[in-house]
């Protein structure tokens, strides 16, 4: 990646997506955001969150749909694109259960649009976003990227686990350079709304009861935003190989009681809370390991759980 690249971001608008935007404008960097500001989540709240991005000359926002072939020739052929980050999907383990076909679609259909596009359009890069939900209940003690994937227990990760084949597949005939990015349970400012951290603290600051789903002892390797963008960005500069599947983690797993807790401490608040059977398709652990994305790009999370929550909190509080 140049010091002045011009980078699309699909599904810009987004949590991961506009924070990402933000830092790369701050690089000096030409975004151009592809976002369909769906219903999924009030799509105010994507709007807000990139209202400050909008000012800035380098920024340029597309408003369309990666399933529709005509609205991604729009931004391809008006924009010579250097780099592709790609986050639009539909996201969530539960409601997946519910729409296999949409997420199929969006997921798997749309991905392979903008692969299309890439042969088109002559872009040979690309870092996109999978899931730590592809491990699927693996008994393993840390999840890395060359483990077995052929137990997805959502249609959500198997649509992501698919995708990775798929832009395997695109690297293999056309020679393009791409990263899957396995994200792992990120959390921070601007966090989706059904997101389980951002819920319990709305609730908890409100005097309701919060819904823990099993005994608390599953268990999520947080992520805190500012890592996550820090990743993708050093995928963007990775050039050694030209594909790789990368866990994007935190580090240090937490368990359900433990992330109460912690909220809990922050806001000097105890939760009441509603204990409810496990749900169909939530795995019972996420453990990343990081050695391979800490040896070739360089990754290194920096900030720990409770000072993620404690971020997360103030920038609450500030809405």
């Amino acid at each position: 990646m140049s010091n002045t690249s011009r980078i699309l971001i699909t599904g810009g608008a987004g949590f991961i997506g506009s924070s990402l935007a933000d830092k790369l404008l701050t690089l000096g960097h030409q975004v151009i955001v592809f976002d369909n500001f769906n219903d999924y989540y009030d799509p105010a709240i994507k709007r807000t969150n990139i209202k400050q991005a909008l000012q800035n000359q380098n920024y340029k926002l597309y408003e369309g749909d990666i399933e529709k072939i005509e609205d991604l020739e729009k931004v391809f052929s008006e924009n010579k694109i250097e780099a592709i980050v790609h986050l639009a999907a539909r996201a969530g383990v539960r409601p997946s259960i519910e729409a296999p076909l949409a997420y199929a679609m969006t997921n798997i259909i749309g991905t392979i649009n903008i692969l299309e596009m890439m042969k088109k359009y002559g872009i040979k890069r690309m870092s996109m976003a999978s899931s730590s939900s592809v491990y699927g209940n693996c008994q393993a003690t840390k999840f890395s990227e060359d483990l077995n994937i052929r137990e997805p227990i959502s249609p959500y990760a198997a649509t992501k686990s698919a995708d990775e084949q798929i832009c395997y597949t695109y690297h293999y005939l056309y020679g393009f350079e791409i990263y899957m990015l396995r994200f792992f349970t990120v959390f921070g400012p601007r966090q989706r709304p059904d997101l389980a951290i951002n819920k319990f603290v709305d609730l908890i600051m409100a005097d309701k009861p919060i819904d823990m789903y099993g005994d608390g002892s599953t268990m999520r390797d947080y992520t805190y935003i500012d890592d996550i963008v820090d990743g993708i960005i050093s995928s963007l500069n990775y050039h050694q190989t030209g594909y790789e599947i990368f866990n994007l983690g935190g580090g240090s797993p937490v368990t359900l009681k433990e992330m109460i807790a912690t909220i809990e401490e922050v806001l000097g608040k105890k939760a009441a809370v509603n204990q409810l059977p496990m749900q169909p398709g939530d795995v019972n652990k996420t453990i990343s390991d990081i050695t391979k994305a800490q040896n070739l790009l360089g990754y290194q999370p920096k900030t720990s759980f409770k000072e993620g929550i404690q971020k997360f909190i103030m920038w609450k509080k500030s809405c």
